[in-house]
Order: C-alpha cells, then structure tokens, then sequence
C-alpha cells in the first residue's frame, strides 16, 4: 500500500512537468486529425445510416410518437447521432491507449528512470516488436470484450462497472509491461506480476475510471452536437493526460517493485521454491553396523 501511494502522487506531481505537457499534445493532435478525417468522409453517411435502422423499428415509431404527444421531441434524428458518438467513443479511445503506450509510455518511463532510478540496471526484457504484440494483443481482446458488452451499458448500474472494468484491465496489461520492458528481463516481469497482481489490478481499474472524466464534456447531448468538433479533440487531449497520468503512475510502481526485487529477491511462486523432499520412514531409523562387534 505504501508503494502504491508513493507511486500515486510521485505520478501526479510529474503531470506538472513541461515535457509531459508537450507529449501529452502528440495524441490530441494524431487523433484529431484522425477524427477530422473520418467525420469529414463517414459523419454524415454514418448518421443517416444509423437514423434508417431507428426508422425502420416499429416499436421505436411507437415510441416517438407517444414522446411526441407528451410534448418532447424526441426522435431518430436526434438520437442517432449520439450513437454513433457513444460506439465511435470507445474506438477513439483505445486508439489513444495504443498511440500513448507506442509513443508516449517509452518517453515518459525513460523520464522517471532518468531522475529517480538512474543506476537501475537495463536487461532489456521486452523488445519494441514484443510490446507491440502484447499491446495489439490486449487492445484486439479489449475490443472485443466492449463490443460483447454494450448491450450490457444499457443497464444503469453496469454501464458505471463494466467499461471502466476493461479499460482497467487493458490499461494493467499495456502499461505495466511497458514500464518494465526496458529495465526488468523476462523472468523479472513475470515475477512481478505475479507478486504485484493485486496492486497493479487496482491501479488499472482506477485509471479505468479516471478515463470516464471527459464524460462531463459530453454529458449533455444536445451541447455535445453543437460543438462536436470544439470537444472531441478537449476530450481526446484529457484522455491524454488520464494516459500520461496512468504511464507514469505504473512507472514509477514498476521500477520502484523492480529495485526493491534486486535488493531482496525472494521466490514468489512454486518454479522459484526448492522444496526438500520428506524424508522416508525407514531413513529415519538407525542402519545397524555391517560389521558385529564380536568376530
């Protein structure tokens, strides 16, 4: 607990240095480009898609028409385009979590290596091709496990559980191998996670909900469509720092577990534990001498 907390606010006191600032701009100008893009060619198309399927359900017809009567408007063309925004949401934001763990998690690892741990010694455990596996890897699984879930989201209480949950997790699994990837080897790595599972868990769902801040910008839908293009790129450039936050947090855990694991290594596991066998029943008694005492 107590390395959890001094990695914490170690964390947050980095956020404040003018190098983590100007990376923190590097995804917000990458996806809002991205963003520009993709609602310039698939925006409208995508939206009037969208609508024909809400149009095309009689039940939701019904629906329309019984808010209507009681004097709301409230119809396909308005609730379209926040669907589109709440499945593109999730999309954005895993790109993010992939750009900042390729271009901003070794930047900023490297940071708080340089200042706290600069004797720490580098066994190069994890190549930039194995990070980029494992990171590919996770998001394909954490896609997956969104996509499954989003009928789920429509439940009140699960929608403030489960994405936070994968978000989490997905944050666990790429930043803390990142952290370690320069500094600790293969073994080193997995005996961490292992000694640390619980703790690097935690972390994870933490920055999982720290991640649903830019919530509040978006929070009312009609504001939301009116400034559509003034902010996404704000929330793209607070998931930024939410992911700058989350890398150094992990960083500063992971290299501090790492040196206290050098200076008292102690096996964690059974393939680290040399176990002496018992000894047999019949070893335990006296062997009388092969030679009599009397010739």
């Amino acid at each position: 607990m107590r390395l959890l907390i001094d990695s914490f606010w170690r964390a947050a006191a980095y956020c404040l240095h003018k190098r983590v600032i100007l990376w923190s701009l590097v995804p917000l100008l990458f996806m809002t480009l991205l963003s520009t893009v993709l609602g310039y060619f698939f925006w409208g198309p995508t939206v009037q898609w969208v609508q024909e399927l809400l149009d095309g359900a009689g039940w939701l017809q019904t629906a329309w028409g019984w808010l209507q009567a009681r004097g709301v408007g409230f119809g396909s063309a308005a609730v379209a385009p926040v669907l589109v925004v709440l499945v593109a949401m999730p999309i954005i934001v895993v790109l993010s979590l992939l750009l900042v763990a390729l271009c901003m998690a070794p930047a900023l690892v490297r940071l708080v290596a340089e200042r706290r741990f600069p004797l720490l010694e580098r066994k190069l455990g994890g190549s930039l091709l194995a990070s980029l596996a494992w990171s590919l890897g996770s998001t394909l699984i954490a896609l997956i496990a969104l996509v499954v879930s989003v009928p789920l989201w429509f439940v009140p209480p699960l929608v403030l559980i489960i994405p936070p949950l994968i978000w989490g997790w997905l944050t666990y699994r790429v930043m803390a191998f990142d952290a370690l990837a320069e500094h600790a080897s293969k073994r080193e790595r997995r005996v961490l996670f292992l000694r640390h599972r619980y703790s690097l868990m935690v972390m994870g769902v933490v920055c999982g909900y720290l991640g649903a801040a830019p919530a509040i910008v978006w929070a009312s839908g009609m504001l939301f469509l009116a400034a559509f293009w003034v902010l996404i790129p704000l929330a793209i450039w607070i998931y930024a720092l939410v992911f700058a936050f989350s890398s150094l947090w992990f960083a500063h855990f992971c290299l501090a577990a790492l040196e206290l694991l050098r200076a008292n290594p102690q096996p964690v596991d059974a393939a680290d534990v040399i176990v002496p066998l018992a000894p047999q029943p019949e070893s335990s008694a006296q062997v009388p001498p092969l030679s009599s005492p009397h010739k």
